[in-house]
């Protein structure tokens, strides 16, 4: 049997720092018990500003749930500075690891061939990791904030919409 392992309370937790939450504005919730949860990623931040639907929303999570657990997230590490820098064989990096990421990697492709280059360039960018839409917006040939915004936003809602539509999940 297995004993359930009680979280730490919010004190002895890694809380955000006073500039992330600055930075964050007005983008983040702060719970009863002291927890702070941070809603400031650019797909958070268009949907509280009513700029893409709830279905879109869910979407997008959906998109960046098949992108991470496909393995296709960065990993996070630290610089070995005694290791000697060959090639190592033993990675495969490439390749799936087990049968749910190879699982995750299929809905993944799916999805990306369903909204085209331009849509999951976007999709990629703004919604798995978590870019700004402006510079998302530049990278698509925008030269003013406004406009490369702008024309992130709309790249981003047709390709949730292509999504919903992929997935059954058109109203």
């Amino acid at each position: 049997m297995r004993a359930s392992v009680e979280p730490p309370p919010v004190k002895q937790r890694a809380l955000p720092t006073p500039e992330r939450i600055r930075r964050a504005g007005a983008d983040f919730d702060l719970g009863d018990t002291g927890q702070i949860t941070m809603r400031d990623s650019p797909l958070e931040r268009a949907r509280a500003r009513k700029l893409i639907t709830h279905q879109q929303y869910s979407v997008g999570q959906k998109y960046r749930h098949h992108w991470y657990h496909a393995g296709l997230a960065d990993q996070l590490q630290s610089i070995d500075v005694d290791r000697i820098f060959a090639a190592d064989r033993t990675n495969f990096s490439g390749m799936a690891k087990t049968e749910a990421q190879v699982f995750h990697r299929q809905r993944y492709r799916e999805a990306t061939q369903a909204v085209g280059k331009i849509g999951s360039h976007v999709l990629d960018w703004v919604v798995c990791r978590e870019t700004p839409l402006d510079q998302v917006g530049y990278t698509l040939g925008w030269g003013s904030r406004p406009q490369a915004y702008a024309a992130a936003v709309e790249r981003m809602k047709t390709a949730l919409d292509e999504l919903s539509k992929l997935w059954g999940l058109v109203r």
